[in-house]
């Protein structure tokens, strides 16, 4: 143990100079300030600061005369709707902890994170009322004589069929805004006394195994909210499109970071080129989030379904895939300024960035694109990021080239999974929070990823990143996604196998010309040991949150058998 560190005083804490931090506060100030300002749009629906304050309180209230405060969980099953902005602040002002649900996922897995969180209530946009009663059939089915049906609440929207609103009603749900007005309009909500206390849950993708309910606190989320306008330079008064799911590690914690900013959001039910580009035009949008998935359709939209030139500059922060260098250098042609980030469920969404230096401004388009596609450094809410050798821990030396793991330290990580004790173990050892990620750091100390540990592939013994090689693909004219694995091979152990999906339009009649073209193409781009060996054409298997599953691709590789010896 080392010395006790000493202070110039033994002045305590006292209620006067010490509150716990909580994004709750940001919701507060921003109805003093900005009362009469939008602070929702959706369709036709429009809610100002001070009626979105009122009814966090009202819903906060609602819950507490069902007894729901702290101890307790209400999940959210609902896309990008006024509802589900207002129980990121509702649901914890009443002392419950939120947990949002991707609408993309199963019934057998929402029965799963049901259970596992012991929902007592459940929030559902009524879209989504089948698939929550399926998932609830399951987790009673499951819970013989032991299973205490949640409080159904169904959340009506006029841009959806009615039939599905009157079945939810008649099942005996309660209406959201019929269940608004149980509660008192300046309901004397608390924060935590404690800012270690969890504000929300959410599930990884859980691709291989059941997912793991990651727990995020106060804490952390009051500082990544303020952290994300710090990093990205978010003015206040931004108007900022929900592309990005508020189900997505609460939306990269946004939701509370417009609150900070009494900026405006704008709701999207679904997210399509047509609808990106009209909210940009008719709405003076200034910023959005999304995945590489969804640059890659407003790059690729038809000119019908896009509006050119921006009537501004609007600012997109993208993460959630490595994003190749191309799709960067498209996106800034069309008058995207993109921002790189990077991050997981368990780092409350992106918590590096690729900041961008002013002395990148004079290099060539392609090159800045490629600085651009590292993930970069810390947040300023991050204390602690490295690159660390697996094997003995120690740092990997910054020369852009020695691979090592990916790992973080400090406010910006979770509290740990609900109920894992042997994943907290594994994935904290060594006082650090592992990612499973595989990097490098450059000299200017920027990491950079190379693949997940298990996306490797060593052919020959010589390992090859599937991101590189499928960064260089990319590139290709007539390839729109593309994903690249493992494949046995007689010869070398294991090749290179490209799963590619081709851009709209491109003549799919002659498929083994078209393999044969890009692996021309490979072969004038990379060396000889990356070029992939096969090309498997066709749509790609997505997990609920829009992430290529790779596991399902290395199966389907695997089934092919493995690549014959050959002459050469």
């Amino acid at each position: 143990m080392g010395a006790v560190e000493r202070d110039i005083d033994d002045l305590p804490k006292n209620p006067a100079n010490y509150t716990a931090l909580t994004p709750l506060s940001f919701l507060e100030r921003a109805a003093l300030v900005h009362p009469t300002r939008k602070s929702i749009i959706h369709g036709s629906v429009s809610y100002t600061w001070q009626q979105t304050y009122h009814r966090c309180r009202r819903l906060a209230s609602a819950l507490t005369n069902r007894s729901i405060t702290f101890g307790n969980t209400v999940a959210v099953i609902a896309p990008n709707t006024p509802a589900m902005y207002e129980a990121h602040f509702g649901v914890p002002m009443s002392g419950a902890v939120l947990n949002a649900v991707n609408i993309r996922l199963n019934a057998q897995t929402i029965a799963f994170l049901l259970g596992h969180s012991r929902s007592a209530v459940i929030m559902i946009d009524q879209e989504f009322f089948f698939l929550a009663e399926e998932a609830l059939k399951i987790l009673a089915e499951k819970n013989k004589g032991n299973f205490t049906p949640p409080l159904l609440v169904v959340i009506a929207d006029e841009n959806c069929d009615s039939k599905a609103l009157q079945y939810a009603l008649g099942r005996g749900a309660i209406e959201y805004e019929k269940f608004l007005e149980t509660g008192e309009l300046n309901f004397a909500w608390k924060p935590p006394q404690d800012e270690w206390h969890s504000i929300a849950l959410g599930y990884t993708s859980g691709t291989t195994a059941s997912p793991k309910g990651v727990v995020l606190h106060h804490r952390g989320a009051y500082l990544m909210a303020l952290s994300n306008a710090i990093v990205w330079g978010m003015q206040e008064g931004a108007v900022y499109l929900w592309t990005l799911p508020m189900f997505h590690c609460n939306g990269w914690c946004f939701a509370w970071t417009l609150a900070a900013l009494c900026g405006t959001s704008i709701c999207l039910r679904q997210v399509t080129a047509r609808g990106v580009y009209s909210a940009i035009a008719d709405l003076n949008v200034t910023h959005f989030c999304a995945a590489p998935v969804v640059l890659n359709t407003i790059v690729n939209a038809p000119k019908n379904e896009t509006i050119l030139p921006l009537p501004r500059v609007v600012h997109v922060m993208t993460a959630g895939a490595a994003p190749p260098p191309s799709l960067l250098f498209a996106m800034s042609q069309l008058g995207f300024r993109v921002t790189h980030t990077y991050g997981l469920s368990e780092t409350y969404g992106p918590s590096t960035i690729c900041a961008w230096k002013p002395e990148w401004d004079s290099l060539p388009p392609e090159t800045q694109a490629r600085m651009n596609s590292r993930q970069g450094v810390p947040y300023v809410a991050l204390e602690g990021l490295d690159v660390l050798n697996t094997q003995t821990m120690a740092p990997v030396p910054a020369d852009g080239t020695t691979v090592g793991e990916i790992v973080f330290r400090g406010n910006a990580v979770m509290k740990g999974y609900l109920k894992n004790p042997k994943a907290n173990e594994e994935s904290f050892a060594g006082g650090w929070f592992h990612s499973g990620d595989l990097g490098v750091k450059h000299p200017d100390g920027y990491i950079e990823i190379k693949d997940r540990s298990k996306d490797i592939i060593i052919s020959g013994g010589e390992n090859i990143s599937s991101v590189e090689v499928e960064n260089i693909l990319y590139q290709h004219p007539a390839i729109f996604e593309v994903s690249v694995v493992a494949r046995p091979d007689e010869q070398w152990g294991e090749s290179p196998c490209a799963f590619v999906t081709l851009k709209p339009g491109v003549d799919t009649s002659d498929k083994k010309h078209m393999a044969e073209d890009i692996m021309k193409f490979s072969r004038s781009k990379m060396p000889a040991y990356w070029v992939p060996k096969s090309v498997v054409f066709g749509p790609l298997p997505k997990t609920a949150t829009g992430k290529i599953q790779k596991h399902i691709l290395r199966a389907k590789a695997k089934e092919l058998g493995p690549v014959k010896k050959s002459r050469l």
